[in-house]
């Protein structure tokens, strides 16, 4: 059984090797536990950093891509080296590691094959009560998209099972934490959550450089997601928005014509008409656009089960 913790690292020199660490190299039910590097074009000397501290494997980019891709590469990696356990953690040490055994401990007992660690969000100092109650709206919101009880969706402290690794897709260039749960979620993968604690405040997050744009993005990758996985479902509830109210002026416009409110002017209800046909229509493009994607699904759902066959047997060679 091996463990491998991963990181994805952009100029963290200052923090890496704290981080670094306080990393276990022996937990209870693994054989070997061994440390992985993204080093996402840093400009610093993280690279020399992780190399003093003795981690064992380093995947380079040559310029700054992102942390959603990032993480990708750092299990692409880690599938390779043959983890059969992978733990995702910060590099500005803001989580304990002294949980790690407590994180991947379901996935030992095959309870779950993704388990997400949970942060005491109200006792963080450093949090102001605006973002603690954007961190528990988001929160919501992935629940009711993923179909999942997951408390601390934005926690980038994890531990992924091979067999969910290997079917782990991103799309988004902006984050990992949301969509992985959504499509893990959509996907019916056994994912729960653990209580963790944090470490003293180090840094600002360098992924939420401000509310507003980290909102803005947030909701984007979740109706991203869910018109992916749930497209029947997304544009079925779009598209009766212009429908309802497209019959209901239809219905305003009928009982004007037979005189239920009294006469009006001929001119006066011809324009309500028009706005009601036009809505209706839309709702009902709308809901053709849901069937046509559902239908795409399908081809969507047969891709990802030749990617993951093709992903075996790579791993396999």
């Amino acid at each position: 059984m091996k463990l491998i913790i991963q990181i994805p690292c952009y100029n963290e020199e200052a923090t890496l090797g704290l981080t670094l660490s306080e990393l276990p190299r022996e937990i209870p039910g693994i054989d070997r536990v061994e440390w992985l590097i993204i080093n996402d074009g840093s400009l610093d000397q993280t690279v020399e950093v992780a190399k003093a501290c003795g981690v064992d494997h380093i995947v380079n980019f040559d310029h700054n891509q992102g942390l959603a891709k990032g993480f990708m590469a750092g299990i692409e990696a880690c599938l390779k080296q043959g983890a059969d356990i992978i733990v995702n953690t910060d590099a500005d040490n803001q989580y304990c590691a002294a949980d790690i055994p407590k994180l991947i401990e379901p996935i030992l007992r095959g309870e779950a094959e993704i388990v997400i660690g949970s942060r005491p969000i109200q006792d963080i100092k450093h949090f102001s009560p605006a973002k603690k109650f954007l961190q528990k709206l988001g929160s919501l919101v992935v629940r009711i998209a993923s179909n999942t009880n997951i408390p601390d969706a934005p926690s980038g402290f994890r531990a992924i099972s091979r067999n969910a690794a290997l079917q782990m897709n991103v799309f988004s260039e902006y984050t990992y934490t949301l969509e992985t749960i959504i499509q893990a979620g959509q996907k019916g993968m056994l994912i729960i959550s653990v209580p963790i604690r944090t470490n003293e405040f180090l840094r600002p997050s360098r992924l939420v450089k401000s509310i507003p744009a980290y909102i803005r993005r947030s909701i984007l990758t979740i109706i991203r997601i869910f018109m992916t996985y749930k497209p029947l479902r997304f544009f079925t509830i779009l598209g009766s928005f212009p429908f309802t109210a497209g019959f209901l002026l239809c219905l305003r416009w009928l009982l004007l014509y037979w005189g239920m409110f009294g006469n009006s002017p001929e001119k006066a209800r011809v324009p309500s008409l028009i706005l009601a046909a036009i809505l209706i229509l839309i709702g009902f493009q709308l809901w053709m656009f849901g069937l046509i994607a559902d239908l795409m699904a399908v081809n969507r759902k047969l891709l990802e089960d030749i990617q993951l066959r093709l992903r075996r047997q790579d791993l396999e060679k």
